[in-house]
């Protein structure tokens, strides 16, 4: 179960709305770092993502990692996540229109996403509730390993 996931944007609160909206959530200022948000869905899990100017890193520290923010920062990165939404991909698209971000329906083969690319540079994976389901079939032990085949094993696991 992931509870939260951070990203960073050029407009963390623009951002932070635009989730809400798809989300049926709310936005609260994340204190840590200034400019920074958290949408929270207020569902069982507890599921949020909080927002962060581009350029913020956290940094490990004994004791508690430290927040920097570096002027210099890729636009593009390998991060992604796939969410669950309560709302349509009618709707997805609509707010993706509004806000200028690029939006399509991806068949990954065994499953199919919404992507969502937030500011036209980070990528989230949303699943309506219409995909759901093909999502969780595919996560079952049986199909992952048709797909990917025999899981790696290497000296730690082997424990």
């Amino acid at each position: 179960m992931i509870h939260h996931i951070s990203i960073p944007a050029k407009n963390p609160l623009r951002v932070a709305n635009a989730l809400a909206e798809i989300w049926n959530g709310k936005v609260y200022s994340f204190a840590p770092v200034l400019e920074s948000y958290i949408v929270m869905d207020f569902d069982e899990h507890g599921t949020a993502i909080e927002i962060y100017p581009l350029g913020t890193q956290l940094v490990p520290n004994a004791g508690h990692r430290d927040i920097v923010k570096n002027a210099v920062s890729s636009k593009l990165s390998p991060f992604h996540a796939a969410i669950s939404v309560p709302v349509d991909q009618e709707r997805i698209e609509q707010i993706a229109r509004q806000e200028g971000w690029f939006t399509q329906l991806c068949d990954h083969g065994p499953f199919k996403v919404v992507e969502f690319w937030i500011e036209n540079q980070l990528l989230l994976e949303l699943l309506p509730p219409g995909l759901v389901p093909e999502y969780l079939e595919f996560t079952q032990p049986q199909n992952i390993e048709k797909f990917f085949g025999t899981p790696v094993t290497s000296e730690y696991n082997r424990i």
